[in-house]
């Protein structure tokens, strides 16, 4: 785990060298050398806002994921993502915003090209650097059930994580060799996913690998760490009292309530003046009111309407859960929702207290109690307030309204509320304005 975090940083700081190289680079070509460090200061404090734009779209385009493909159609793909959104953004900002020291239009141009042609070369270095001297670590695995499959499929669906599975005990008799198959095959962590009902065993075996200097993980962390989700089947009551630490969030919760408030207040005034024309026309498309209201639950099971504009006809609409190409859709309430722009008056929710910007999505009072009984701790998603987005809606997943998918859903939203943090909600918010702008809603 704490190698993956050093790539992370290796890859962050490598990206920023890259950017500093790149501009050197390009005020030589322009200038030559003899008056580089004159052209240097005054560039560098210019362009530090699109050093951190740049690493911002890094981050929107998944670069660092460490699953994600350090070539092919998707890096060049997303790679021109990150190009665009940065060239919009530096247009903006040195036309705009700067004075006329630098000169912007060809010193521009050049950064941009020349950044990504070393961005190109530095990832491709780092892939081998990666694959040559940061190889992945042997992984051990107590227990062949399901809890098992389910860890290997994540080890194999996420190989940047940096572990390769190199043994299984299938059954108590084999962990009697624990300590002999552990040296043989260079294991580094061990994950626990059954005691095969001998605990004591167990405790025994692993205690006696204590010198080998192993990493032990369990299974409900292991899969977290891989996954970003939190495995409902294999926690019970102990694991919400382990890890719902409510009394130390105080300083957090201030924090978010006062961030809440003060930002849906900005976002009330600054698009009020367009829900006249958002109004007409969704009147001039369909019958109907300008406004949809429907009975959610929110914190503590405390139920409060919650408000959206309206993007489907009125005429005909049996009020059943939305579906991929739901028909009832109108053509500008399709954009209404691809931009989430339907979503702008729950700000009145958030300035209510009733909601937050980042948090579980609200359900109807109906479905709670129908997956209250199907699903386990279904209920816990409701000890934090609801949100606009949260890290479901992040997630790259798209989850129907079946007790399936909605277990995958309460897996994202309880990883959320036991890692909630201004720091994830921060990443939330960069990962949800990428949405909009990707106009990726539904």
């Amino acid at each position: 785990m704490l190698k993956n975090k050093l790539k992370k940083i290796i890859l962050f700081l490598g990206d920023v060298l890259i950017l500093v190289l790149a501009l050197l680079t390009t005020l030589s070509l322009r200038y030559g050398t003899e008056i580089l460090d004159t052209k240097l200061e005054d560039h560098l404090p210019k362009f530090i806002a699109v050093f951190a734009v740049w690493l911002i779209a890094l981050y929107l385009n998944d670069f660092y994921n460490l699953n994600f493909r350090a070539w092919g159609r998707g890096f060049f793909k997303s790679l021109a993502g990150v190009l665009l959104f940065s060239t919009f953004f530096s247009i903006l900002y040195f036309y705009l915003g700067t004075d006329a020291v630098i000169t912007p239009k060809t010193n521009l141009l050049l950064f941009l090209i020349i950044s990504a042609i070393f961005f190109i070369i530095w990832r491709r270095l780092f892939k081998l650097f990666d694959k040559n001297l940061l190889a992945k670590e042997n992984l051990a695995i107590i227990g062949y059930n399901e809890k098992s499959d389910k860890l290997l499929a994540e080890i194999v669906r996420n190989p940047g994580a940096g572990y390769q599975t190199a043994l299984i005990f299938k059954t108590a008799d084999d962990l009697r060799e624990l300590t002999q198959k552990i040296k043989e095959k260079n294991i580094k962590s061990i994950v626990i996913c059954d005691d095969f009902g001998q605990a004591d065993l167990l405790r025994d075996s692993l205690f006696k690998c204590l010198n080998l200097k192993i990493n032990f993980h369990n299974y409900p962390d292991f899969y977290e760490f891989l996954s970003g989700k939190v495995p409902v089947e294999a926690i019970g009551a102990e694991w919400f009292l382990e890890n719902i630490k409510e009394g130390e969030r105080n300083y957090f919760n201030a924090m978010k309530n006062a961030t809440d408030f003060l930002g849906a207040l900005l976002i009330l005034v600054l698009s009020f003046p367009f829900w006249p024309l958002i109004a007409l026309a969704i009147k001039l498309e369909s019958k109907g009111p300008v406004f949809f209201s429907q009975l959610r639950v929110g914190k503590n099971e405390q139920e409060f309407k919650i408000l959206k504009f309206r993007t489907m006809h009125e005429i005909g609409n049996n009020k059943a859960m939305t579906v991929e190409g739901d028909t009832r859709i109108t053509a500008f309430g399709n954009f209404l929702r691809k931009t989430r722009i339907d979503e702008i008056p729950q700000v009145l929710n958030i300035l209510k207290g009733e909601m937050s910007f980042i948090g579980p999505r609200p359900e109807r009072p109906e479905f709670i109690s129908d997956l209250e009984k199907a699903l386990p701790f279904y209920k816990t998603r409701l000890l934090v307030k609801p949100g606009l987005s949260g890290w479901d809606q992040v997630s790259g997943e798209y989850h129907s309204a079946s007790v399936e998918d909605t277990l995958k859903k309460l897996q994202n939203d309880l990883f959320y509320i036991k890692n909630r943090s201004l720091y994830l909600d921060g990443i939330i918010v960069l990962k949800t304005i990428a949405a909009v702008l990707s106009r990726s809603g539904r």
